[in-house]
């Protein structure tokens, strides 16, 4: 047996169409969705990240507004240009690039983004809805998880899920996703007792641990639907090379559907926070969305 390799660059490429469509759909109204990129300093690695997001905003024909403010930045001229954000009628989605300097309070700046425009679905209010069943903006690699694993198979409902790994970015809004889909869902983490066991009983795994290889083959349930969202730079032959939470040969001769890293969740991350910044425009100004399976 050899598992089905979840290709998430296709899976991104197909979303990335239909938001262009949805996009030319709002443009025609008078109502063209904007997204504000805010990054404070020069991390290598956030700075990658805000082009790509920026390069498909602007692909998508979406507004794109692009803040780079220095490293130095005060946390009080953040927040200033936060609520400048939040008051502006072009303005429909507000993305805050993670990590920031040591001296500013994310959890503060995350607050001060108004919900309506929460992109990143990082507010304690769509994260509260989430948990609540009410309709929320949701962080945008649980989402783009849930997307793939209904790619996969549409009907959830029944199904043993266990998402390893706790953080609030990725493990906790994914199983308020999986709970949505009546699954029966498991929180595990590096203090469960008996880990392998437990994912052996799943008929979705996701990694979500932050630790290269740390989910092996045999700790997976044949025919399992697992999704590797961790992304871990290793020396190997004297090369970096890009790799996954789950030890991935092994992991292939078991499971039914498997996400390889690279090419798996990350490229649906992007699609993802335009699709929210879609769903934010149509929200924010009361009309029907043109995406055809609109978030709930």
């Amino acid at each position: 047996m050899s598992a089905v390799l979840i290709n998430g660059v296709a899976a991104a490429r197909q979303l990335h169409d239909e938001l262009c469509s949805a996009v030319e759909t709002l443009v025609e109204r008078g109502a063209t969705p904007g997204l504000a990129v805010v990054l404070v300093g020069d991390d290598p690695a956030s700075s990658v990240y805000v082009r790509n997001k920026v390069r498909r905003s602007v692909e998508a024909g979406l507004r794109s507004f692009h803040h780079e403010l220095p490293a130095s930045t005060s946390e009080s001229d953040l927040l200033a240009l936060i609520k400048r954000l939040n008051a502006a009628e072009d303005v429909d989605g507000i993305l805050v690039q993670l990590p920031l300097p040591p001296h500013i309070d994310a959890q503060k700046v995350t607050a001060a983004i108004d919900p309506a425009k929460d992109v990143d679905g990082f507010h304690p209010i769509n994260v509260g809805n989430l948990s609540l069943g009410a309709p929320a903006l949701v962080a945008c690699t649980p989402l783009g998880c849930m997307l793939l694993i209904k790619g996969v198979r549409k009907d959830l409902a029944g199904l043993s899920a266990v998402v390893v790994g706790r953080s609030n970015i990725v493990g906790k809004p994914l199983a308020q996703l999986l709970l949505r889909e009546n699954c029966t869902v498991t929180i595990a983490h590096s203090r469960t007792k008996d880990l392998p066991l437990v994912c052996c009983g799943a008929d979705i795994l996701v990694a979500a641990a932050g630790r290269a290889g740390f989910i092996r083959g045999d700790w997976i349930k044949p025919g399992a639907i697992v999704i590797d969202v961790g992304i871990n730079r290793i020396e190997r032959d004297g090369k970096q090379q890009l790799v996954g939470d789950v030890d991935f040969e092994g992991a292939r001769s078991v499971a039914g559907a498997l996400t390889p890293v690279p090419g798996g969740v990350g490229p649906m991350t992007i699609a993802c926070l335009l699709r929210n910044t879609i769903e934010a425009a149509c929200r924010r100004r009361g009309i029907s969305s043109p995406l055809a399976n609109a978030a709930d």
